[in-house]
């Protein structure tokens, strides 16, 4: 049994942990106060407060179909959520694209006599939810019920039926395939899609990540119900998938509902893990596009799951893009200049190699000096670092918003699914938080040299090709609001 003590912090975290039917905050109470001015104090000195805990106790074992299970008890509310992931994301798809998230599409159209719409109205009658998804290293199929035996053990049949036993019937697949059709036209028209599409094939190359999860109008209409049968024989079996359950369940409960639903799947191996890919020269392409405004992108190869900087990096990047308003990125590109409604970076760690991101959209008379701009910010950054005082802040910021990982059952459940698919210690989110407050200014600025570099970006934009004009000068802030302050 492994405790995690998740902390809390803000108005916002406690709210939402309330909301879920946590019992054990130690949230300190706030004296009344009658007037707005006096509320809004008070809510600042909450903020201040010392962060609540919430303790996460998780389990592990291995069904007797190999299945690895991570469980926790959470008696708040009598229902239970269940994620059952398979390393089956379009990593898988090798030269079928589209495959992978195609079977996982299909998986609750149809199961033995039922078809889609029995199945439906099955679920809603039992008052459960079933959901499904796939992605680049994974696909996940979910249940959401109330822990009565009458409503949670014919959900659980129901559930493990359509998971271990789709039927794939045809008249569905072609259905499906008629939507992707659609999605991919409407594609075409969103100059932020097409640049996502052309950024991941420059930085990944002949990798399996530059394939849209998705698949493509050339290979969706080729693939075969055969195919997607044979992908899930290969990879929905049992020893090729993880299960996280958290709910109002006993030991006893957990062990019995994992054995049930890993019984039926199919037995087969462990898929191989995703190599990981070789980093590409620096290039930038322009999509041709007729709009007032430009979508850029600004990325490189960074990081995969597990990787010891990423504390530093996930850190580093809320100080610089990744925080909202207040970051460098926000305050010198939107706040000072008005070059956008909003800049944004981000690292998205994977089983190989995921990339660090800069994404905004501009005016396209102004799209070559934002671009430039936001280079010469980020080279900065790594020359130089971040302050402390933007280190602090940052800390405080995400010490306080982490526990919404945690907020609820079904976030609590995607998290240990996460922990488990990428074999990630137990103790994952207690060590993460932990580590966030021991970090220095030179950590982060030392983990981003090791991990970034200014002159490999892959740059992507897409908009018209327009007469450029320069940079505008930065507005003084302060100095705007001065007088308003005064009247105060």
């Amino acid at each position: 049994m492994i405790s995690l003590r998740i902390l809390t912090g803000g108005v916002i975290s406690a709210a939402l942990l309330i909301i879920s039917g946590c019992s054990t905050l130690n949230v300190q109470p706030t004296q009344q106060l009658d007037t707005a001015e006096q509320s809004i104090s008070s809510l600042a000195a909450l903020s201040k407060q010392s962060p609540a805990s919430r303790e996460l106790d998780i389990q592990t074992w291995h069904t007797n179909s190999g299945t690895k299970v991570l469980f926790m008890k959470a008696p708040e509310l009598p229902m239970f959520d269940l994620r059952l992931t398979f390393a089956a994301g379009s990593s898988k798809d090798q030269n079928i694209l589209g495959l992978a998230n195609l079977t996982n599409a299909m998986l609750n159209e149809g199961s033995g006599q039922l078809d889609a719409d029995a199945i439906a109205a099955r679920f809603e009658d039992l008052g459960a939810q079933f959901s499904s998804g796939s992605y680049r290293d994974m696909a996940v199929v979910s249940l959401r019920s109330l822990t009565d035996p009458q409503l949670s053990e014919p959900a659980l049949e129901l559930f493990s039926s359509i998971t271990a036993q789709p039927s794939f019937p045809t008249d569905s697949l072609a259905r499906i395939k008629n939507q992707l059709l659609a999605g991919f036209e409407y594609q075409k028209q969103d100059p932020g899609k097409l640049a996502s599409l052309t950024l991941f094939k420059q930085l990944y190359g002949s990798h399996p990540y530059a394939n849209p999860s998705v698949g493509t109008a050339e290979t969706v209409p080729m693939i075969s119900r055969k195919q997607l049968q044979d992908f899930h024989r290969t990879y929905y079996t049992a020893e090729n998938a993880q299960i996280a359950l958290v709910g109002d369940l006993t030991l006893a409960q957990a062990q019995a509902i994992s054995e049930k639903v890993t019984a039926r799947l199919p037995r087969g191996t462990t898929a191989a893990k995703t190599v990981n890919p070789i980093a590409r020269s620096a290039s930038q392409t322009h999509i041709e596009f007729p709009s007032t405004q430009t979508q850029i992108f600004l990325a490189q190869l960074a990081v995969k799951r597990g990787d010891p900087d990423y504390p530093a990096l996930f850190l580093g990047n809320q100080i610089f893009g990744g925080g909202g308003f207040g970051t460098r990125l926000m305050e010198e590109v939107r706040e000072k200049r008005g070059l956008t409604y909003g800049i944004y970076s981000s690292f998205s760690p994977m089983q190989a190699a995921g990339p660090f991101m800069i994404s905004v959209k501009t005016r396209a008379q102004l799209s070559q000096a934002t671009l430039e701009f936001i280079q010469e910010l980020l080279r900065d950054y790594i020359a130089n670092g971040p302050t402390q005082s933007e280190l602090d802040r940052a800390k405080r910021e995400s010490l306080g918003s982490f526990p919404l990982s945690a907020a609820s059952n079904a976030s609590i459940v995607g998290q240990m699914a996460a922990i488990g698919f990428y074999d990630m210690p137990l103790t994952w989110l207690n060590d993460f938080m932990q580590d966030l407050q021991k970090l220095t200014v030179t950590d982060v600025h030392e983990a981003f040299k090791r991990h970034l570099n200014p002159d490999q970006l892959i740059i992507v934009t897409a908009g018209p090709t327009v007469k450029q004009n320069p940079l505008p000068n930065p507005v003084d802030r302060t100095e705007v609001t001065q007088p308003m302050e005064r009247q105060h």
